[in-house]
């Protein structure tokens, strides 16, 4: 297939790779020539404009860092919804607000063009793996369409029902997440102090009740779980600004239906101060430094 992809930062580059492995035709679009070199460099074309990325592809995905980009992206001057068929699948894999995925998709219905939101969850390490999990919203026909086009980039992909679903399903994910994490980092530091072996305490969580996947897969405490960022200084898989940024997105959207978060308003805030206190680059694990401190 003949597909665009705008936005090859940490995670919108290894998904255009994986498309060029499973022999896509890829051109791409970013205001970085770092990024354009390095997308050259792994056999993708390189497009000069929004326009020319958008124009007689099947499919144009874009991964942004946030709402306000997504919009000038796709209704901007020369943006995708000037350029591109209406044979042309539209699939916005940035994690946004819902109220902005749900009107950019209402924007790209009245024009006649189909449009999913299709957020991920694993990170740069499933962005290079290919073992992303996509949580997809928009009409199941055109999810099903678009399924060789995310299947070469994860390893999971769900149906989260209508426009908007698939960021509704993120929100939700990371929130849980965050909030995890945070309670891992009390669990583990509270053992310590206890007079608790680390490992030890790892292996009877992993194997009782409190087990969980961030536990298993990203333990803070480095030494004993091999994919876990704090084995390598807290580089970020999914950073702390990312996490920042979703557990606002998170308590943005518990505001519009009137729910009290009060777990995520906590996590939101804690993750907040230590990215303005200059961790935002680090692994969002890393919050079991605010925890010990």
């Amino acid at each position: 297939m003949k597909i665009g992809f705008v936005g090859i930062g940490n995670m919108g580059l290894p998904m255009a790779l994986n498309l060029i492995k499973s022999s896509h035709d890829v051109v791409v679009f970013d205001q970085s020539k770092d990024a354009l070199v390095a997308a050259q460099t792994g056999g993708a074309k390189v497009a000069i404009s929004l326009r020319e990325v958008g124009e007689g592809r099947d499919a144009v995905i874009s991964m942004l860092p946030a709402g306000q980009h997504v919009v000038e992206v796709y209704k901007g001057q020369d943006g995708l919804f000037e350029s591109v068929s209406t044979d042309t699948i539209l699939i916005d894999c940035s994690t946004i607000d819902l109220e902005t995925a749900r009107a950019i998709s209402s924007e790209a219905e009245n024009r006649g063009l189909d449009m999913l939101d299709a957020p991920v969850s694993g990170g740069v390490a499933g962005a290079e793996a290919g073992t992303l999990t996509f949580m997809v919203g928009g009409e199941k026909s055109v999810v099903e369409q678009a399924k060789p086009v995310l299947q070469a980039m994860g390893k999971n992909i769900v149906h989260a029902g209508a426009s908007g679903n698939g960021q509704a399903a993120k929100v939700c994910n990371n929130m849980l997440l965050g909030i995890s994490m945070i309670a891992i980092s009390e669990s583990f530091t509270l053992g310590e102090r206890l007079g608790l072996d680390s490992k030890t305490l790892f292996e009877i969580i992993s194997s009782a009740t409190g087990d969980c996947w961030a536990l298993r897969n990203h333990l803070p405490i480095p030494g004993i779980v091999e994919t876990a960022a704090s084995n390598r200084g807290f580089i970020p898989g999914f950073a702390v600004k990312m996490m920042a940024k979703d557990l606002r997105l998170a308590d943005e959207a518990a505001k519009a239906v009137h729910l009290k978060t009060e777990l995520a308003k906590r996590a939101a805030d804690m993750y907040a101060h230590f990215e303005d206190h200059g961790n935002g680059d680090l692994d969002y694990s890393a919050i079991i430094n605010l925890v010990t401190r």
